[in-house]
């Protein structure tokens, strides 16, 4: 066992508690959207911003821009994969439609901290259609000062002038595509990029005045073993990213057509897989990172860690974040959003979000309204998530309850967490340990009301 200040990893306590579980960037969770939530249901959660009364969160927005030149197997995303470049013109234009139709819904009050492009891959487009699409956001959205301004970068689309226009842009943040460095898994998984093209984009990156630049790892690839990944975590410990993103590959070919070119038979056994993430999870320590929460990693100066101690630490659909619970807006396709006690999620394929737009309708496929037992239980787990005290009084003046009754049950069943010493539950608070970090979704689980009835596949919980 390697102890370090606020987080003590037990290899005994993962093999008796990695089980499946939810990830938990929403509660509910997405499998319990539904399609009885429509577009005039979010047009009503929308139209509750539009309140000169009202005093409302500033926004989060999230684009998504789905196109990919070539496919990697390991994908779970919405995705188009196509060499064709002419087809992101007319996706621009309906993306200037949808912001237009919830600009007239939202109101005046558009202030926004947070933008994110996700794909796809964004730097799919080309430089002038970054702008055009920046110019676009700007004309309905007023992004503050210090808003966070981030874009994932696959390596093999970018050079030094594109990091140089991104910034320019006003994006401050990146995060790289890296999932592993060996030649042999890359070929496995069709992602071909090496070392070096990807330490030229971080330079660029750094060269450019990013402020963060985080690297995304995938451990479970085919062909990996624990020496190959050594070797990959070497190289990632050189480029000193100031987020480490440490992901579990969940291998579901009935679920994503694209898993299915991969050879089964390659793939690392659970018992491999453990191996690496404890290797992994050691090396990444002893290089100077913090665990902040499930599979993130920053440095100590990084803000992540800053608000990991100073318990200001929030999740939402994009991970752990360092800003306040802001409603967030997403456009394009398969994009999801929240606003107020609501999500939303939009049509998947093209075709259909076409087809909303064409008639002036915002492309909602399905959502959620949550009850107050949702939002309750949501403030709960989510707390548990970033590892913060659930400290009762607060929750009862907040939801007019007494902890101890309403979740009396609950209470009963933290006892396996409490006596295993992943949690401390006193008269005043549930607090996680640094030996339960590593098992908030767990605990959250255990608040969780809809988990009975869910169908969804998830992931281990390591």
């Amino acid at each position: 066992m390697n102890t370090l200040p606020d987080i003590e990893f037990s290899e005994e306590l993962i093999r008796r508690f990695d089980k499946l579980g939810p990830r938990y960037t929403s509660y509910p969770t997405a499998d319990r959207f539904n399609a009885d939530f429509t577009e005039a249901s979010y047009i009503r959660y929308l139209a509750q911003r539009n309140n000169p009364a009202a005093t409302n969160p500033p926004l989060s927005i999230y684009v998504h821009l789905p196109f990919c030149e070539s496919l990697c197997y390991f994908c779970g995303c919405n995705k188009i994969v196509t060499k064709d470049r002419t087809r992101t013109a007319e996706y621009l234009r309906y993306l200037a439609k949808e912001m237009a139709l919830v600009a007239q819904h939202i109101g005046p009050d558009r202030r926004a901290s947070q933008l994110h492009f996700g794909g796809g891959t964004p730097t799919f487009l080309t430089p002038d259609e970054l702008r055009e699409l920046m110019d676009m956001l700007r004309s309905h959205f007023h992004f503050l000062p210090d808003a966070e301004l981030g874009i994932e970068i696959d390596p093999r689309t970018v050079n030094d002038d594109t990091m140089a226009m991104l910034a320019g842009l006003g994006f401050n943040r990146t995060s790289f595509g890296v999932q592993d460095f060996d030649p042999a898994v890359q070929q496995s998984v069709n992602r071909i990029q090496p070392y070096e093209m990807v330490e030229k984009a971080v330079t660029a990156s750094r060269k450019s005045g990013f402020e963060s630049i985080n690297a995304d790892l995938i451990y479970g690839l085919p062909k990996q073993s624990m020496a190959s990944f050594d070797r990959t975590l070497d190289r990632v410990i050189e480029l000193a990213p100031e987020r480490i993103a440490l992901y579990n590959y969940a291998h579901l070919p009935s679920r994503f057509r694209a898993q299915r070119l991969i050879v089964e038979a390659e793939l690392p056994s659970a018992e491999e897989r453990l191996q690496i993430f404890l290797m992994s999870v050691h090396r990444l320590l002893d290089a100077g990172y913090i665990y902040i929460g499930l599979d993130h990693f920053s440095k100590p100066e990084d803000e992540l860690n800053k608000a990991r101690i100073d318990k200001t630490l929030h999740r939402n659909f994009q991970g752990y974040t360092t800003r306040a619970d802001c409603d967030l807006i997403g456009f394009g396709v398969s994009a999801i959003g929240k606003v107020g006690h609501s999500y939303s999620q939009s049509v998947r394929t093209l075709k259909a979000y076409y087809e909303h737009l064409d008639i002036d309708q915002l492309p909602v496929e399905k959502g959620y309204a949550l009850t107050p037992d949702d939002v309750l239980r949501r403030q709960v787990i989510m707390e548990l998530m970033c590892s913060g005290p659930v400290t009762f009084a607060a929750i009862n003046a907040a939801h007019g309850i007494d902890f101890k009754s309403y979740f009396a049950d609950e209470l009963l069943q933290l006892k396996q967490y409490e006596e295993a010493g992943l949690i401390v539950v006193d008269e005043q608070r549930i607090s996680v340990t640094p030996k339960g970090r590593m098992f908030v979704r767990a605990s959250g689980m255990v608040f969780d009301k809809h988990l009975a009835q869910s169908t969804a596949k998830f992931s281990k919980l390591i």
